[in-house]
Protein backbone atom coordinates (compact mmCIF):
# COMPACT_ATOMS: atom_id res chain seq x y z
CA UNK A 1 0.00 0.00 0.00
CA UNK A 2 2.66 2.18 0.91
CA UNK A 3 4.54 1.66 -2.05
CA UNK A 4 1.85 2.41 -4.41
CA UNK A 5 1.13 5.62 -2.56
CA UNK A 6 5.12 6.33 -3.01
CA UNK A 7 4.88 5.05 -7.08
CA UNK A 8 1.41 7.10 -7.43
CA UNK A 9 3.90 10.25 -6.03
CA UNK A 10 6.50 10.03 -8.36
CA UNK A 11 3.94 9.52 -11.66
CA UNK A 12 1.37 11.88 -10.11
CA UNK A 13 3.00 14.45 -7.51
CA UNK A 14 -0.41 17.08 -7.92
CA UNK A 15 -3.15 13.82 -7.62
CA UNK A 16 -1.41 12.04 -4.33
CA UNK A 17 -1.59 15.75 -2.91
CA UNK A 18 -5.35 15.92 -3.97
CA UNK A 19 -5.94 12.17 -2.11
CA UNK A 20 -3.68 12.62 1.10
CA UNK A 21 -4.33 16.68 1.55
CA UNK A 22 -8.02 16.87 1.17
CA UNK A 23 -8.47 14.92 4.77
CA UNK A 24 -5.77 17.17 6.29
CA UNK A 25 -7.76 20.46 5.45
CA UNK A 26 -10.84 18.77 6.74
CA UNK A 27 -8.69 17.71 10.06
CA UNK A 28 -7.18 21.01 9.95
CA UNK A 29 -10.57 22.79 10.08
CA UNK A 30 -12.39 20.76 12.42
CA UNK A 31 -9.67 21.77 14.86
CA UNK A 32 -9.82 25.49 14.00
CA UNK A 33 -13.67 25.47 14.17
CA UNK A 34 -13.65 23.57 17.96
CA UNK A 35 -10.59 26.20 19.12
CA UNK A 36 -13.39 29.06 18.38
CA UNK A 37 -16.20 27.44 19.70
CA UNK A 38 -14.18 26.78 22.61
CA UNK A 39 -13.60 30.42 23.34
CA UNK A 40 -16.55 31.49 22.51
CA UNK A 41 -18.18 29.30 25.10
CA UNK A 42 -15.70 30.17 27.63
CA UNK A 43 -14.91 33.90 26.97
CA UNK A 44 -18.61 35.11 25.99
CA UNK A 45 -21.37 32.17 27.05
CA UNK A 46 -19.90 31.87 30.30
CA UNK A 47 -19.52 35.11 31.46
CA UNK A 48 -22.98 35.74 30.35
CA UNK A 49 -24.51 33.02 32.05
CA UNK A 50 -22.24 33.52 35.38
CA UNK A 51 -23.33 37.46 35.47
CA UNK A 52 -27.28 36.49 34.66
CA UNK A 53 -27.07 33.91 37.72
CA UNK A 54 -25.30 36.59 40.27
CA UNK A 55 -27.79 38.86 39.26
CA UNK A 56 -30.51 36.92 39.56
CA UNK A 57 -29.20 35.85 43.13
CA UNK A 58 -28.45 39.07 44.64
CA UNK A 59 -31.14 41.56 43.36
CA UNK A 60 -34.31 38.89 42.98
CA UNK A 61 -33.80 36.65 46.07
CA UNK A 62 -36.66 38.21 48.00
CA UNK A 63 -39.26 37.47 45.24
CA UNK A 64 -39.95 34.31 46.21
CA UNK A 65 -40.80 34.24 49.78
CA UNK A 66 -41.57 30.18 50.19
CA UNK A 67 -44.34 30.32 47.94
CA UNK A 68 -47.12 31.77 50.20
CA UNK A 69 -48.30 34.12 47.37
CA UNK A 70 -50.92 31.82 46.49
CA UNK A 71 -52.79 31.76 49.97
Amino acid sequence: MIDALLRLFVLRPLFTIAILGIPLVVLVAVGLFTILALKLLVFVVLPIVLIVWVARRLFWRGDCDGGDEWS
